[in-house]
């Protein structure tokens, strides 16, 4: 990297923002990794031994663990040990989750919304996929595909209504 501008006190903000012809996208995927992985071991390390205030601190930690193991798999995607990657994340999750159910007995309703908290990222990363490919699709096809659905629906209602009339 090279050496900031004399004058950093007005402009040292926008001189290290991400600029994409000065950075290449490897160097700012190794940037997001660090962040991620530290992220992932601060928020690991939090819930193993959680503070007394539980509920907002366990829900945030969750969210935060679960988006940067997100983030790692995702820009982990064509590495070369890939299965052992995701061997660790899974590893980690599990182990994170057994933490909080044994720093949580006998409130399972409580260890559900937890559950529900660390599959929000993967969910909503999934919804924006599927948002996204839907998008792309021509309008035509989107019109046909629903019509084409909407009639073999309604040709088995059909079909099952004069099924139970014969009988």
């Amino acid at each position: 990297m090279a050496n900031p501008p004399e004058n950093t006190s007005k402009n040292w903000f926008k001189y290290f923002q991400y600029q994409e012809g000065k950075e290449t996208p490897g160097d700012a995927r190794n940037v997001l990794l660090i962040i991620a992985a530290l992220i992932a071991a601060v928020t690991f390390q939090a819930g193993v031994s959680p503070p007394e205030a539980f509920y907002v601190f366990l829900i945030s930690n969750t969210l935060a663990l679960s988006s940067s193991v997100l983030i790692i798999i995702s820009l982990t995607i064509t590495f070369p040990l890939r299965f052992e990657i995701l061997v660790a994340m899974a590893s980690m999750i599990v182990t994170y989750g057994s933490a909080i159910f044994a720093v949580t007995p006998g409130e399972s309703a409580r260890f559900r919304y937890i559950l529900l908290t660390a599959s929000g990222p993967f969910v909503v990363r999934c919804l924006i996929q599927m948002f996204r490919k839907f998008q792309t699709m021509p309008a035509y096809d989107k019109l046909e595909k629903y019509v084409s659905k909407s009639m073999v629906w309604m040709k088995a209602r059909i079909e099952k209504y004069v099924s139970k009339s014969l009988v």
